[in-house]
Parts: structure tokens; C-alpha cells; sequence
């Protein structure tokens, strides 16, 4: 999912918290269904992204213009963004999507519960979190900017969680740590771009 080459299969059953809480949808050049189904009034060339990526914006009120009557009017033909969402990256990082227009998404992420098949399933449950909890408490223990909003502090987390369950995690302060982590999340990104 963190690769963006497949969907997530999340058991959304009638939620469209995510379709009704102000997110902007980010559209890649691969998105060609979706393309040519959005119309174009609707696109603008997101700064900061390279040539042939296209946003589409929330509506005034949070809601994404392509939900009509409270189901996704271009379903099968949704882009990858819409394929990759899943509100438990939330629930796995332990914080809430935001404030304010996020509240569908945050009562739904307080639902969910996880399963672990075997202890290590629940360490690494626990090191996302831990994980999530650095960034948000240690910012200015890295020495580079990293991620301030809940999606961001989320995705981090997920990239750097192995970092928490080093054997020598006791032994390194929080300089090293932060440090650690920017090594991970590199390593991660590289090893997607190479997959």
C-alpha cells in the first residue's frame, strides 16, 4: 500500500469519511481512467510536483466532487490515491486523522482493532506507535524537516517502526534515533522505488 502500486482492500462497507473530509486527491500520470472521467475544471498542476501530476480539490464543504449522493460517482475508475487510502494507517500510528472535518474518519479509526498472530505482529503494532509518538515529541531532535501533519506523522511511522525494535534501542538517545529513522524511511523509499 506505502508503495503505491496496489490497492488497500479496507472493509469500508458505507463510510465516505474519506470522500467527505476536505482531502485534496492526488492524481499520477498512470491515472488515465480517471483522467478522462474528471473533468478537467476540476484539476489544477499541484505545485512541487513533477509535470503530469494533477490535484483535485474538495469542494467548500469537504467533500470530494466526485461523490454523488453519497457514493463515488467514478468508482471503477477511481485513481490510485483513492485505491491506497486506509484510515488504519491512523489507528496503527495511535492518532487521530486531524481535527475539525476529520471527525467521520476519526470515529471510524476508533473502531477499528487489530489481530496479532503472533507476539511479534503485536512489538511491531507497538514500535509503529512508538515511532509516531518520537516524531510528534522529538521534532527537534532530527536535523531535517519531517512530517508535522497526522497522514505524514502516519506514513513516517510506518516507513521507521524497525527502528524500535532494534536490540540496542535503550542505548541510543534521541539525536541517534531521529537520525536512525531518516536512515530507515530512506531505505524504505529506495526499496520501493526499485520494486
Amino acid at each position: 500500500m506505502l508503495r503505491g502500486t496496489v490497492g488497500a482492500d479496507v472493509p469500508c462497507g458505507d463510510c465516505t469519511g474519506c470522500c467527505t473530509s476536505s482531502y485534496s486527491v492526488q492524481l499520477r500520470p498512470g491515472d488515465r481512467r480517471a483522467l478522462a472521467v474528471i473533468p478537467v475544471r476540476l484539476l489544477v498542476n499541484p505545485p512541487g510536483f513533477p509535470a503530469g501530476h494533477r490535484t483535485m480539490l474538495a469542494l467548500a464543504d469537504g467533500k470530494c466532487p466526485m461523490l454523488d449522493a453519497g457514493k463515488c460517482s467514478i468508482y471503477s475508475d477511481r485513481p490510485q490515491t483513492c485505491h491506497d487510502y486506509d484510515c488504519r494507517i491512523f489507528a496503527a500510528a495511535g492518532i487521530d486523522a486531524g481535527d475539525g472535518d476529520k471527525g467521520v474518519i476519526n470515529r471510524r479509526v476508533r473502531q477499528w482493532r487489530f489481530a496479532y498472530p503472533a507476539e511479534e505482529d503485536r512489538q511491531a503494532h507497538a514500535a509503529v506507535m512508538l515511532a509516531a509518538v518520537f516524531v510528534r515529541r522529538r521534532r527537534d531532535s532530527f536535523p531535517v524537516r519531517v512530517p508535522t501533519s497526522p497522514m505524514g506523522i502516519a506514513v513516517f511511522a510506518l516507513k521507521t517502526y524497525t527502528v524500535f525494535l532494534a536490540p540496542r534501542l535503550g542505548e541510543m538517545n534521541d539525536r541517534e534515533l531521529a537520525q536512525a529513522m531518516l536512515v530507515a524511511s530512506r531505505q524504505f523509499d529506495e526499496n520501493s522505488s526499485a520494486a
